[in-house]
């Protein structure tokens, strides 16, 4: 229903954030880890989940469209709520999470609060066949694309076309794989890196 929600960020809680859209502050609730990419008074974007019940109306933000898909993924296991899906992305990222139910560490995932060693082994159960390994290194190179840890100007031009592809909506696994597959990428600036990759993606 609210795919995302733009505006000046006003107030910042615990596990949530005031967010100012026309007039009207919505209060959504945030991984923890979420907190510290957001500054007080600069305009954001954080993509939502709207979860409805008889008794709440409750609205769960993430900085990222990856972070939303893996949180759609956890609410889905049985005996997992918002709140625990929540709790478990404030402890773990969506990156690592991927690579824990991949290789089946369920420690690593009992570590989140709320979640002892058998809900975490129920979420590798339930999660592992909805994952695939080449695709969670293509989101974790994506995502240190855009942060810039990649070195060489190739890879800033690359990295920077990525950044705006995910700018524009696109998630980060769709962007790195579109400029993965432009020919000659290394030797292109960004705005013809964008260009190509933006046919590409007319054509997934």
């Amino acid at each position: 229903m609210i795919s995302y929600i733009k505006g000046r960020l006003l107030e910042v809680y615990e596990d949530s954030v005031i967010v100012e859209n026309g007039g009207i502050g919505y209060q959504i609730q945030v991984p923890v880890s979420a907190l510290t990419e957001f500054s007080m008074g600069e305009e954001v974007q954080i993509y939502t989940y709207l979860y409805v019940r008889e008794d709440a109306l409750n609205l769960y933000g993430f900085s990222s469209r990856d972070d939303l898909d893996i949180f759609k993924l956890l609410i889905g296991v049985n005996g997992i709520g918002p709140k625990g899906a929540l709790g478990v992305l404030s402890a773990i990222s969506p990156d690592d999470l991927r690579f824990a139910v991949l290789s089946e560490d369920a420690k690593s995932i009992a570590r989140a609060p709320g979640i002892g060693l058998k809900t975490a082994q129920k979420v590798i159960l339930e999660l592992k066949d909805k994952l695939s390994l080449e695709d969670a290194f293509e989101r974790k190179s994506a995502h240190e694309m855009v942060k810039g840890k990649l070195s060489g100007a190739s890879a800033d031009n690359k990295g920077e076309a990525v950044q705006a592809l995910t700018a524009l909506g696109y998630s980060a696994s769709e962007a790195m794989k579109a400029v993965r597959q432009i020919p000659g990428a290394e030797e292109m600036e960004v705005e013809a890196i964008l260009k190509a990759a933006l046919k590409t993606m007319a054509l997934f």
